[in-house]
């Protein structure tokens, strides 16, 4: 498993789609948090609540950049049957794609802990709270891990890499928001908005990022990461 990780942490790093990604995915949440209009600097207030809100949409495209390759490069260039003649089984190949990529991600995650600091350094008198700030960044680690697993899963159906780039990118939407999209119709106004709203990423997002560890938040994000890392393997196995 561990060789597999290190292969696609190098394959990540080999060419310039991955730095290209993190430094987009750093540059525009700076943008939105410090430059662009009602940002932390005119608002007067020191919370990374705006950062927070807009980081998942800006994940959504980091996530699919870093592993639309995972398994469309190895059947295209023909070395997923090389791959598969080595002494690993599925869930081994399975979890060390998984895990290259979610450590791309965290990596691009660690630099956004400078604007913690920042604020919190330029706050005239209570910085930002810290427990909020560490359910929010739980929350965000879960909801990456989520996004991560579901790109590898889309990967691992196509031979293309823009194909499964697309597909990663709509299903992670889907599962964000659309559930909460549907729960606002008004077929669903009397009562079943609170359950159907309960089983997209966004509600179980922002119950952590409250701060609370919950445990249905836990073993929804869990089961759902196991889920399409199921999938995957199942795949590889028809393949």
């Amino acid at each position: 498993m561990w060789s597999v990780c290190k292969k696609e942490l190098a394959q990540a790093f080999s060419s310039l789609t991955g730095y290209i990604a993190i430094v987009v995915f750093l540059l525009v949440n700076g943008l939105v948090l410090f430059v662009f209009r009602n940002n932390i600097l005119e608002s007067g207030f020191a919370t990374l609540d705006d950062f927070f809100s807009f980081a998942p949409w800006v994940m959504l495209f980091l996530t699919s950049a870093i592993t639309m390759r995972s398994f469309a490069d190895e059947y295209k260039g023909g070395t997923f049957e090389v791959l598969r003649t080595r002494p690993l089984s599925a869930w081994q190949i399975v979890s060390g794609k998984f895990l290259g990529s979610f450590i791309v991600a965290i990596i691009a995650l660690l630099p956004t802990l400078v604007y913690y600091f920042a604020i919190n350094h330029l706050a005239s008198t209570t910085g930002i709270d810290s427990g909020a700030a560490v359910g929010s960044y739980l929350g965000l680690l879960f909801l990456t891990a989520v996004f991560t697993t579901i790109g590898v899963c889309s990967s691992s159906f196509t031979n293309n890499a823009v194909v499964a780039f697309i597909i990663s990118l709509l299903a992670c939407v889907l599962l964000y928001f659309g559930f909460h999209a549907l729960s606002q119709l008004p077929v669903f106004s009397k009562g079943a908005d609170y359950y159907i709203e309960m089983l997209g990423i966004d509600f179980h997002y922002q119950s952590i990022s409250r701060g609370v560890l919950d445990t249905r938040d836990l073993v929804y994000f869990l089961s759902l990461i196991f889920f399409f890392l199921l999938v995957t393997k199942q795949n590889l196995q028809h393949k």
